[in-house]
């Protein structure tokens, strides 16, 4: 028997109410009523996300509630709030969606292994956030929609209506707030359509580890045959979409997994890419996906034939496409694979330190998997660059909820249970930092990951790094050998020593203040200064 579907039970009576329109309907609708709305050559629908083009995490609060106090990572990333300001903010926003003309509501679901999945109610005011969800949700057939019944978490996205500066613990006109008892997430502030993804993901990384499943910021594929699962882990920059998109490989994912005692799923049901610099020389499957039903955010379009213009950044460096997985030719539907032979975690090492490729020890792949290390260039002044470390426990802080010992114990648990093979890849500088040396060419790095896939890299010969005590392969089939080793393709030697006692000191400091916590044998394993 179909539902009875109203908002009213949420306080909410517009005149119109539009639920899981079709991405034509979504059109129309944003063309009419969306100011800067536009379809671009390829079909795709451009649109703009207001002031905030990025996250705005200095603005997230979780709800502070006897149930979960004592389960939340309480800090910087999880800022406590209370419940009389949530039902502020939440009665904000209904008394937002109280003046619009028309809603829209998107239902879906998060995470593909039924056993597991939640369903997401997304109630907003603009057609592009409705469209947006139902590109990264799970999307229901017309049976499902008919049955969908109460959702597990609501999304409340008035993000056209700031936050009312006066109010308690609000910084700026801004506010994102999460009650895990209420299962509500409450958005104001900002238009930015991936404060709702981000915000499911943060739901996952909290409910998911209390059945004892691993959630994991990370992309995964797996190999034609339906087996040999690769999962990479990654901050921005890295590689971590580009390299997971492999015209002979089966993409699971590009962003968020989860890892039960059944295997590996994705838990979203589309793609959110940057789009800076795409090209379709580069990029082939993310550029082809961008066409009709596909959300562009803040492209610059040529006024005359409405071609995206990707190496524009005048509006951000964070444009963005986000699309539903399928449009990825090689895509695995559904998105589930078996338990991964390979872990992979990706830096972009912008002082020329770290090996392009490197086997890590049990022990090892905690204690980088608790670092999260990349490294970002600061820019250009006067002709001179420094490179800026950047340390994101579990490869993707900002949305875990729980400490990150947590998340790294259930991986653990799980590597040595499946015997599954961890390295490290240098996607970044080797011959001499950011300025000196040069970028490893992305053909080399994909042949070390066509090396790792294949098994070419299990029996060659290895030299430990002294310093940081991995293993690094010596040979790598179609990747010069020279090229390999760090310090060989340094001129200055003594430049490199000293670049490399710099960074793993770095990385010491940054993990004081996880070693509550870890192991001896965790702590042994980082980098000695």
């Amino acid at each position: 028997m179909a539902e009875t579907f109203n908002l009213l039970e949420y306080g909410i009576n517009p005149k119109e109410v539009i639920r899981n329109a079709a991405p034509a309907k979504l059109y129309a609708l944003a063309i009419k009523y969306e100011l800067e709305a536009e379809i671009t050559s390829s079909g795709a629908l451009s649109l703009k996300s207001g002031s905030k083009t990025g996250r705005s995490p200095k603005d997230k609060r979780i709800i502070e509630r006897p149930e979960s106090v004592n389960d939340i990572w309480w800090g910087n990333v999880n800022i406590k709030m209370d419940e009389h300001t949530f039902d502020i903010n939440r009665q904000r926003a209904i008394d937002y969606f109280n003046t619009r003309t028309r809603i829209y509501v998107m239902d879906g679901f998060a995470g593909w292994d039924p056993k597991y999945q939640i369903k997401v109610r997304v109630i907003c005011t603009r057609p592009y956030h409705a469209l947006f969800m139902h590109n990264m949700l799970i999307r229901p057939t017309q049976e499902q929609l008919a049955t969908f019944g109460k959702p597990d978490y609501v999304i409340y996205n008035g993000g056209e209506f700031p936050a009312n500066t006066f109010t308690s613990h609000m910084n700026s006109r801004t506010s994102v707030d999460l009650c895990f008892e209420r299962k509500e997430f409450v958005i104001l502030g900002t238009e930015y359509a991936g404060e709702m993804k981000k915000g499911v993901f943060t739901v996952m990384n909290y409910i998911m580890p209390k059945k004892g499943i691993m959630s994991m910021h990370c992309s995964a594929n797996m190999g034609a045959d339906n087996a040999d699962v690769s999962l990479f882990f990654g901050l921005s920059g890295t590689g971590k979409t580009t390299l997971s998109a492999d015209p002979d490989r089966k993409l699971i994912g590009d962003d968020e997994h989860c890892w039960s005692d059944d295997g590996v799923f994705n838990i979203e049901g589309g793609c959110y890419a940057k789009a800076i610099d795409l090209s379709a020389e580069k990029e082939p499957e993310i550029f082809n996906a961008i066409k009709f039903g596909t959300v562009l955010e803040n492209v610059v379009l040529n006024p005359v034939t409405s071609e995206v213009d990707y190496t524009d950044a005048s509006i951000t460096e964070n444009t963005r496409a986000a699309y539903p997985i399928e449009y990825i030719p090689n895509a695995q539907i559904p998105c589930i694979g078996g338990h991964p032979n390979h872990i992979i975690f990706l830096t972009a090492d912008a002082y020329g330190v770290l090996p392009p490729v490197s086997k890590l020890s049990p022990e090892q792949s905690m204690y980088h998997f608790i670092s999260g290390y990349t490294a970002k260039v600061a820019g250009t002044e006067m002709g001179v660059t420094e490179p800026q470390a950047t340390f994101s426990a579990c490869f993707g802080a900002a949305f875990m909820v729980w400490h990150p010992s947590k998340y790294a114990e259930l991986l653990a648990e799980k590597i040595k249970k499946h015997d599954t093979k961890v390295w490290l890849v240098n996607t970044g500088w080797i011959g001499g930092a950011y300025g000196v040396g040069s970028r490893i060419k992305l053909k080399y790095t994909r042949a070390i990951i066509h090396a790792i896939h294949s098994g070419a890299l299990e029996n060659v010969e290895t030299k430990k790094d002294e310093r940081f005590g991995f293993e690094i392969p010596t040979s790598c089939p179609e990747v010069p050998s020279e090229l390999l080793i760090p310090s060989n393709t340094w001129a200055d030697k003594a430049a490199y020593e000293a670049q490399a006692k710099h960074l793993a000191g770095l990385f010491v400091e940054n993990f004081k203040k996880f070693e509550e916590g870890s192991s001896e044998a965790i702590i042994a394993a980082g980098p000695k200064v």
